[in-house]
C-alpha cells in the first residue's frame, strides 16, 4: 500500500515538459520536419491518411525519448527530492499521531485516524487501507510508528529501483502521463481533411461552426487523386485549381468547375479554399522524392496531364524543410 501511495504523489509532481507548448500547427511543423529527415514513405502515408494516430504516436515517441535523455539530470533529482519530502511528512505525522493519542489516552484505532488525517493532503488513503492489520494484536501504538519508520527505508529503495529510465513513464497513472497530457492538449482540435489533398483543418475546436480551412494545401496526387478516365495522378494543388478553368468529377459522376467546387455539395461545400499561387516547396519535393512509391501505392502514375513539372525536381530536402 505504501509503495502505491508514494507513486501517486510522485506522478502528481514529477512530469516531463516538452517544447511543444503552443498549438497543433507548430507541432505539425516538427512532424513534417522529422518526416523529411527520416524519408520514410510508410510514415508519410500514415501521417497523410491517419493524421490523428500519427500525431499521437509522434508525441509518445518524443516523450519517451525526452524522458530517456533527461531522466538522470531532471526527473530523477526531482523524484528523489519529492521522496525525501514525503518521507519527512510521513514520519512527522506518525510521531505527532503518537503524541496526540497519548494525550487523549486513545488506542490504535484513534492513532490510525489521526495518522491518515494528517497525511490527507499529500497521500490518498484512509483507515480502510489498514484493514489487514489486526488491531487487537497491537497493544502499543508506538509500535506502529516504529514499523513505519523501518518500512519507509525499504519502500524508498524499492521506488528508486522501480523508477528508472525505461519504466518511469510506464508506471505513471494514465491521467498524469506527460504523453497523454500533451495528446489531450494537442488533439482536441478539428481533424477534418481536405477532400482534394488531405490537408488537415487548422481550427482549434473539434466541432466548430463555419468552414474548414488550412493555410497551405498539398499536391492532389498524394491523396491518390487522378484525372478523370485515366490512371494519371494529379500534380495540381488546390489553391491553384480553384483559380483555373479545370473541372472536378465527384464520386457520383457529377462534373463541377473547380472555381465553384462548393456546388459539388457534401464535404466540398464545407471547405474554404482561397486561390493562392504562393505554394510551399515541401510537397513538391515530397512528390519528386517519393514518385515511384506513390505510383506503386496507388497503382497510378504521374504521366500525361499529371506529369511532374521539371522545376519541382530542383528543390532540395533542406529547402523543403526550411519552407
Amino acid at each position: 500500500m505504501w509503495f502505491y501511495c508514494f507513486m501517486a504523489q510522485l506522478q502528481k509532481h514529477t512530469l516531463v515538459h516538452l517544447p511543444y507548448n503552443a498549438n497543433r500547427s507548430n507541432l505539425e511543423k516538427h512532424i513534417l520536419k522529422r518526416l523529411a529527415e527520416e524519408e520514410n514513405f510508410d510514415k508519410y502515408m500514415n501521417y497523410i491518411h491517419n493524421p490523428k494516430d500519427h500525431f499521437k504516436s509522434f508525441i509518445r515517441d518524443e516523450v519517451h525519448q525526452d524522458i530517456r535523455d533527461k531522466f538522470s539530470i531532471s526527473v530523477q533529482p526531482k523524484m528523489n527530492q519529492n521522496i525525501k519530502v514525503l518521507q519527512k511528512k510521513i514520519l512527522t505525522a506518525a510521531h505527532e499521531s503518537t503524541e496526540d493519542v497519548q494525550v487523549k489516552c486513545g488506542d490504535v484505532n484513534l492513532w490510525l485516524k489521526f495518522f491518515t488525517q494528517k497525511l490527507s493532503d499529500v497521500l490518498i488513503f484512509s483507515v480502510k487501507d489498514f484493514s489487514g492489520l489486526k488491531h487487537d494484536d497491537v497493544d502499543d501504538f508506538k509500535l506502529l510508528e516504529d514499523v513505519i519508520r523501518t518500512e519507509l527505508s525499504s519502500i524508498m529503495t524499492t521506488i528508486r529501483r522501480e523508477c528508472n529510465t525505461d519504466t518511469f513513464d510506464k508506471k505513471l497513472d494514465l491521467n498524469n502521463r506527460p504523453d497523454e497530457i500533451l495528446i489531450d492538449h494537442f488533439c482536441q482540435c478539428c481533424w477534418v481533411q481536405c477532400p482534394f489533398c488531405k490537408a488537415i483543418c487548422t481550427n482549434t475546436i473539434n466541432y466548430h461552426d463555419g468552414d474548414h480551412s488550412v493555410p497551405f494545401h498539398r499536391v492532389h496526387g498524394i491523396n491518390g487523386w487522378s484525372y478523370s478516365g485515366t490512371t494519371n495522378l494529379s500534380a495540381s494543388i488546390c489553391t491553384t485549381e480553384v483559380a483555373s478553368n479545370q473541372y472536378l468529377c465527384t464520386s457520383d459522376g457529377a462534373r463541377v468547375s473547380y472555381r465553384e467546387y462548393r456546388r459539388a455539395g457534401g464535404v466540398y461545400a464545407k471547405w474554404s479554399i482561397t486561390p493562392d499561387l504562393s505554394e510551399l516547396p515541401y510537397w513538391k519535393w515530397f512528390v519528386c522524392r517519393f514518385q515511384k512509391d506513390l505510383e506503386i501505392y496507388y497503382k497510378k502514375t504521374f504521366k500525361g496531364k499529371g506529369k511532374i513539372p521539371d522545376e519541382w525536381r530542383q528543390y532540395t530536402k533542406q529547402e523543403a524543410i526550411e519552407s
